[in-house]
């Protein structure tokens, strides 16, 4: 009966890898395993696997290569395989990792960035700037327009604000003067994160910037000695910095709409 099983299982498996070489496949990726008798009987019929392939790398190959995930052998069609130029395994480190590389596929355009380091924290950091400089390049597509970076735009938003405070008359002047302190805030910030005084170098630069009516004037982070960002190539996407101010704005709002706060005290129930 042993043998009997073991008779049918190699015809089940023939006629699978038959299945497939008759579609015209000439790789298959699978997302469950198979034994070590399965992958010698593809490698006798020439035909390379890859086994254990998660399912969201399995459908963006799908989506890569115009291919068709099929569930059963028997739905295996010419129409629903996908393409791809070379399938390569790559060995890299002094561990001998491998990877499997799929390139030059039929519907995508995208890159792969591989990101190697010493121990998990640089990746990670590695991984988070990536990220940020993959978010501006989206917010340029959406919005082009840039602003000064250094803290430059908001020094310019603050004695602008304050400008215009020096007009109002009401008593709505004070919240205005408020909004443009808190603006300086982040020039003082970034200043005392680049090692800088914070209070001198904001007033040097506020009053630079209302002399000479600059606005490009902001932080010099690099200490070279040169206070204009357009001359450092120093930007900021607008529309980045147009919804930090949103955000900041409507957060205050928020707080300020709360009346009291109810503290439960240990104790009483």
């Amino acid at each position: 009966e042993f043998e009997e099983l073991q008779k049918y299982e190699r015809e089940t498996f023939d006629k699978m890898v038959q299945q497939v070489k008759d579609c015209g496949a000439n790789i298959v990726a699978c997302q469950w395993g198979f034994d070590d008798e399965a992958n010698s009987l593809l490698l006798q019929h020439k035909l390379p696997a890859i086994r254990w392939v998660g399912g969201p790398e399995l459908e963006l190959l799908a989506i890569a290569t115009n291919g068709r995930i099929v569930p059963r052998f028997e739905d295996l069609t010419s129409e629903k395989l996908g393409s791809a130029g070379t399938i390569r395994e790559v060995s890299f480190g002094t561990t001998n990792e491998n990877m499997i590389i799929v390139e030059h596929c039929a519907n995508s355009k995208a890159v792969t960035v591989f990101v190697r380091g010493g121990n998990k924290m640089i990746v990670d950091e590695a991984k988070r700037s990536l990220h940020d400089a993959m978010c501006v390049v989206r917010n340029l597509i959406v919005d082009n327009r840039v602003v000064y970076g250094g803290a430059a735009a908001e020094i310019s938003c603050s004695i602008a604000v304050e400008k215009e405070a020096d007009q109002v008359s009401t008593i709505e002047q004070y919240a205005m003067r408020s909004f443009a302190r808190a603006l300086d805030a982040i020039p003082m910030t970034l200043a005392e994160n680049s090692g800088l005084p914070s209070i001198e170098t904001l007033s040097f630069v506020k009053s630079q910037q209302i002399k000479q009516g600059i606005s490009s004037l902001g932080v010099d982070c690099m200490d070279t000695g040169i206070n204009d960002m357009k001359e450092q190539f120093v930007f900021d996407p607008l529309i980045s910095k147009r919804q930090q101010f949103l955000l900041a704005t409507q957060l205050v709002k928020m707080i300020l709409k709360i009346d009291d706060v109810i503290v439960h005290k240990s104790g009483e129930q």
